[in-house]
């Protein structure tokens, strides 16, 4: 901004002409004299002591705003930016894979009454863990009673008929040898034997079955584990082989953990067991780590039972099944999970910090590599699976390339700089240079300001 010496002079004359009036004197110059204040004195007030300080501010505001106006040019820096860089090692590295799976149940038993009758007793609390053996609910056992007692009575009286048919046939069986009785009466008295003892084999079958009814008025839990809700009353009449289901009882310990894997990942894994890349684990060695719906991990490892041999058609998946325990009961049947499959070995996997790698609008990852005198250069990777805070670098990179990890926002590519060894550092301390530090440096100084302007 440029100011006229015409108006500053024209303002010091103003201050000097208000100054001479209050002292009383009349005396202005020539130049500003008019007709009309010549013609008709007039009374000036003098003005007040804040007049002259506003008029003295005002001077010096407009001779700040004309310095301000003049831009500083920014500092361009003096040399190379000092980043930091790693150097990029090959490091054996076991190969995962992470897959999406559902807990199941070790055993299911579903309580069902295998003879019918109205329930007197529920004999478990609804929740609770329960022996194999015990009983669960209590039917009304009168009936069946009734017809244990029938059955037996029915097998006594087929004793008894055995007994006198034995006796007949061993005397006819001596009267025959004297030709006291006919061949066909002697025939007769031992076939009565057999069916007599077949009658007693019939009774005794319904007896065991009149016995079986009654000790099913017990329903029984078939194995041990947790029961569900129950979803009859006392009072309630069921019926044999019902369809609806009284309780279940479900074993959780150990635990089975079903998940697919897509035939692809399987034929990229053959492949690169084949090529040599990655080494195998060893058969029956495949252990597997559960990650739990929140992230946390799972502290009981798993081993995998087996692996599907078709592929589902829809999908393009195969089914594998780990076995877990679980003694504490934290996993529940039905709860998502991610499972760790520990597929092999590599022993040249090449790691890079996440922080290191860039990625355009479509997606691509690269990462700035130091090159010659000390420059950076921009080289396309392929990054595979997450290792912690590293990807692993499946192509792009060499063992021994050093990669820019701090001070991207510093620099850019074809930029000479001058590399350290990075070390991970706090992530609330700033770095002079970058966005983050010039702002929480410029917060402050504005804040300063304006604290100073609304004193004044």
């Amino acid at each position: 901004m440029f100011v006229y010496p015409e108006i500053c002079a024209y303002s010091m004359i103003s201050v000097n002409s208000m100054n001479s009036a209050a002292s009383g004197s009349s005396a202005l110059p020539e130049t500003l004299r008019t007709p009309l204040m010549s013609s008709a004195p007039r009374t000036v007030r003098a003005p007040t002591e804040k007049l002259n300080r506003w008029l003295l501010i005002s001077g010096c505001a407009l001779a700040l705003t004309a310095c301000s106006d003049k831009g500083a040019k920014p500092v361009a820096p003096s040399g190379p930016q000092e980043v930091g860089m790693v150097q990029i090692q090959p490091e054996r590295q076991v190969v995962t894979t992470e897959l999406p799976g559902r807990t199941n149940a070790f055993l299911v038993a579903e309580i069902r009454p295998q003879v019918g009758g109205i329930l007197q007793k529920r004999l478990f609390t609804e929740g609770a863990q329960v022996k194999a053996g015990q009983v669960l609910y209590q039917i009304d056992p009168a009936t069946y009673a009734v017809a244990v007692k029938s059955a037996e009575a029915a097998l006594a009286k087929a004793r008894a008929t055995l007994g006198t048919a034995q006796t007949n046939a061993k005397r006819n069986a001596e009267l025959v040898k004297i030709d006291a009785i006919s061949r066909q009466v002697y025939d007769d008295s031992q076939a009565a034997v057999v069916q007599a003892q077949s009658d007693v084999a019939v009774a005794s079958a319904a007896l065991d079955a009149a016995r079986i009814n009654l000790g099913y008025t017990q329903i029984k839990s078939p194995i041990s584990g947790s029961t569900t809700t129950s979803s009859v009353t006392p009072g309630a009449l069921v019926t044999a082989n019902q369809t609806n289901v009284l309780t279940t009882v479900s074993q959780t310990d150990p635990l089975y953990i079903d998940f697919t894997q897509s035939s692809a990942q399987v034929l990229q894994l053959k492949n690169a067991l084949a090529s040599g890349q990655i080494q195998s684990a060893g058969k029956g060695e495949a252990r597997i780590t559960i990650k739990l719906d929140d992230g946390t991990p799972y502290p009981q490892p798993g081993r995998l039972q087996f692996s599907g041999v078709n592929v589902n058609p829809t999908t393009g998946s195969i089914t594998l099944r780990a076995i877990v325990p679980n003694p504490d009961g934290l996993l529940m049947p039905g709860m998502y999970v991610r499972a760790v499959l520990e597929n092999g070995v590599n022993d040249k996997s090449l790691l890079a910090p996440q922080q290191a790698v860039l990625r355009d609008p479509a997606g691509n990852a690269s990462v700035l590599v130091l090159g010659a005198e000390n420059k950076l250069e921009r080289r396309r990777i392929v990054t595979g699976a997450a290792v912690g805070n590293r990807w692993e670098v499946v192509s792009g990179l060499n063992a021994g390339d050093s990669i820019l990890v701090d001070g991207s926002l510093r620099v850019k590519e074809g930029d000479k700089v001058k590399p350290v060894p990075w070390t991970p550092r706090d992530a609330n301390k700033a770095v002079p240079g970058d966005d983050a530090s010039t702002k929480a440096v410029a917060a402050p100084a504005a804040a300063t300001a304006a604290s100073a302007a609304a004193s004044r």
